[in-house]
């Protein structure tokens, strides 16, 4: 899914319309050709294997690493929004019962770098289901994340724990945590391969310890997790950009349904960039053909869509999504997903709005997975972001 421009024809009633879901806009793709080309000096690469489909040679390419010292100005972490369980009674210091006592929680944790002369717009780094700020700090194979990779591009940088999760794991509501195995459906569900075999063109390490290192990544919640306006995981994002001021809000995964939700909630999101998002928003009185059957789409007012198409949005998909039923649910989710992204795409742009969904395969880049910002050719992806924000003006140094 590479779009940069809205389509205008309507999607086919009853199935989804695989070629609607394309662009084909050759000044847009020209343009991306150039921007890759101008920074081919600066990229190194290797053969990690062929792609399935084509039989090509697929090179893991990435800006070169910048090895230099890593300039902080300032750096810190706090908590933000939540709430807080007053319970009736006298607290007792000599005979101390939940009488009188609180329970403050349901907040969110957040850590930030600020480099010197940081540009105006901060980034904010949100992870996906089961998954804490960890996505954004180093990758699973040991190179610098995006939360260092921005910093050193002057960006400040925001990672968070949403509530109920990680460092933010005081739940105001109970929950019980079972330790279920299930890592070999993440492997397939998250795009490395069908276990135990990797896709041949996969931009992901073969090292055991690297596997290891990326299930030991995930995290239980500590309560109740709701996709909804108004719901804790919302509030608590809603009221760090209050606190920061304006900031380009980076999702991933299952916070790409909060983050539509949020940008709603403040005005102080200035664009979102959305790494494979699981879930789409839409207006209530007009909603989309049902296409799969996988998370459903969140109905909102007309008047609170409309405010998504204020700013610009970007959803980023990775590779090895198929294009028919393989009968594993965690890939044929993604035939959903792909669709539905075109469709709030269209939605979007059709009522002015400023959406574009960027597939990678699209543009010659292959083998990326679920987690195309911590994949081997993550400097390449970071590129792309650092596209994205000069075209749209987001990443200026002026206030």
């Amino acid at each position: 899914m590479n779009d940069r421009t809205s389509s205008q024809r309507a999607p086919r009633p009853g199935k989804p319309d695989q070629d609607l879901y394309r662009d084909s806009t050759k000044e847009t793709r020209s343009a991306r050709r150039a921007f890759l080309a101008s920074t081919a000096a600066g990229l190194v690469g290797g053969v990690i294997g062929m792609d399935a489909v084509t039989g090509r040679a697929i090179a893991a390419v990435a800006s070169e690493a910048d090895e230099s010292d890593l300039i902080v100005r300032r750096q810190g972490s706090f908590m933000v929004g939540g709430s807080v369980i007053s319970n009736p009674g006298t607290f007792d210091p000599y005979h101390p019962t939940p009488a009188g006592q609180t329970f403050h929680g349901d907040h969110a944790y957040v850590e930030y770098q600020i480099p010197p002369d940081a540009r105006a717009l901060p980034l904010v780094m949100w992870h996906g289901a089961g998954q804490f700020s960890k996505t954004w700090e180093t990758t699973p194979d040991g190179r610098e994340g995006y939360q260092s990779v921005f910093l050193r591009r002057g960006f400040a940088v925001y990672i968070i724990d949403q509530p109920r999760r990680g460092n933010a794991g005081r739940s105001t509501v109970a929950a019980t945590i079972n330790p279920t195995p299930g890592e070999m459906s993440t492997f397939s569900g998250f795009r490395l391969g069908i276990w135990p075999n990797f896709f041949p063109n996969v931009q992901f390490s073969r090292d055991p310890a690297v596997l290891d290192q990326y299930f030991r990544q995930q995290t239980p919640n500590t309560g109740p997790e709701v996709v909804a306006d108004g719901g804790v995981v919302e509030s608590a994002v809603s009221a760090l950009f209050d606190k920061i001021g304006p900031g380009v809000l980076l999702t991933h995964s299952f916070s790409g349904g909060h983050g539509w939700l949020t940008a709603i909630r403040t005005p102080n999101i200035k664009g979102i960039v959305s790494y494979e998002p699981g879930q789409f928003v839409f207006p209530a009185d007009d909603m989309p053909p049902v296409v799969g059957a996988a998370l459903p789409n969140i109905p909102v007012s007309p008047t609170d869509f409309a405010k998504l198409t204020k700013i610009p949005i970007q959803i980023v998909l990775g590779d090895n999504i198929p294009t028919s039923p393989t009968g594993i649910t965690g890939l044929d989710n993604w035939i959903t997903f792909k669709a539905r992204a075109y469709q709030l795409r269209d939605w979007l742009n059709r009522r002015g709005g400023d959406a574009s969904v960027l597939s990678l395969p699209d543009i010659g880049i292959y083998g990326n997975t679920h987690f195309p910002f911590s994949d081997l050719n993550s400097l390449q992806i970071a590129d792309l972001l650092s596209e994205f924000l000069s075209q749209k003006g987001l990443d200026s140094r002026d206030a």
